[in-house]
């Protein structure tokens, strides 16, 4: 009898200790280390594909929970550097200051080369002044030219104004890094808030040239543009210099250089973890799946190796 009561003590702990562990192991842990979250902030330049990026990795990997944030690059780096997200998809790569913020926390940053983006400088309907030297870009950011007559191929006469999307977006840091020497832009640069933003102001005021992430000129369209012509607005052509040709950012111009607007996209997290959701995304950007998107469903041209061809049409 007493062998019996024992046994069913035992029994009694024994069931109490396994509802016991079984409901920790239902309870959410804070510790981001074992979730499948991925958090993400995304330059706003290039939410047109990464929108399919992100898609077609949701397909593929059904138990990742995508939180994506859509912002200016200034803000996606904040967000890396203020623990807020540990994957961003920006225009440059950590400089030392920030590596060693990130150091400090015990994480180490990963960056990816994903693509190569351009710019596209954008005009209303009724503006057919549509070319355009990538030095007279640099007065206009500058201040030196700020009126269209002082442009070698305008017809146009009047205040010339240039209108970014964002005061922090990448644009902004290229023109002021690569064509103002690091000085702020002067002249008649505004911000408008957005990509689509620009697109829409720039329609209705042909005094306006529009500075807008090539990648959103392709509207609804799934695969790589093969003309700008039928848009609804125009796309300069820029020259980089007197012995080269004006070029409209075309993949095969971007991947040639003869287009002068462009930059890299690194895609850079500081997730530890050798398995996990955020860094299969890190490495889906970067390999043969996420780079084939970037290749037939974009005009960014990506980083793997591509072949150019000349065509002859009868």
């Amino acid at each position: 009898m007493q062998r019996f009561r024992f046994l069913l003590l035992f029994i009694i702990v024994v069931s109490s200790l396994s509802v016991v562990f079984s409901s920790c192991k239902r309870q959410p842990t804070p510790d981001w280390l074992l979730e499948d979250d991925v958090n993400v902030a995304i330059d706003a330049t290039f939410r047109p594909i990464m929108e399919e990026q992100l898609a077609q990795f949701a397909l593929m990997h059904p138990e990742a929970t995508l939180n994506s944030r859509y912002c200016s690059e200034d803000s996606a780096l904040r967000l890396l550097l203020h623990d807020s997200v540990h994957s961003i998809v920006v225009t440059r790569k950590l400089n030392e200051r920030e590596k060693e913020s990130i150091r400090a926390r015990k994480l180490t940053a990963r960056e990816a080369l994903i693509a190569t983006d351009a710019f596209a400088l954008i005009l209303s309907k009724a503006n057919n002044d549509t070319l355009i030297t990538l030095d007279e870009v640099k007065r206009i950011v500058s201040g030196d030219i700020t009126r269209w007559e002082q442009l070698e191929n305008s017809h146009r006469t009047g205040e010339l104004k240039l209108l970014f999307d964002h005061q922090g977006s990448s644009t902004v840091r290229f023109m002021r890094d690569s064509l103002c020497g690091g000085g702020e832009l002067k002249g008649n640069v505004y911000a408008q808030g957005s990509n689509e933003a620009v697109i829409d102001f720039v329609k209705q005021n042909p005094d306006v040239i529009g500075v807008v992430g090539v990648d959103w000129l392709r509207g609804g369209s799934e695969q790589v543009l093969t003309s700008f012509r039928n848009l609804d607005v125009n796309v300069m052509l820029v020259r980089r210099n007197a012995e080269s040709y004006h070029r409209r950012p075309y993949q095969m111009y971007i991947a040639t250089g003869e287009y002068p607007l462009r930059r890299s996209v690194y895609a850079i997290t500081i997730d530890p973890r050798q398995r996990s959701q955020e860094k299969f995304l890190w490495h889906w950007l970067k390999e043969q799946k996420g780079q084939l998107i970037f290749c037939d469903h974009s005009q960014l041209l990506p980083s793997m190796p591509v072949q150019l061809k000349a065509v002859h049409i009868k």
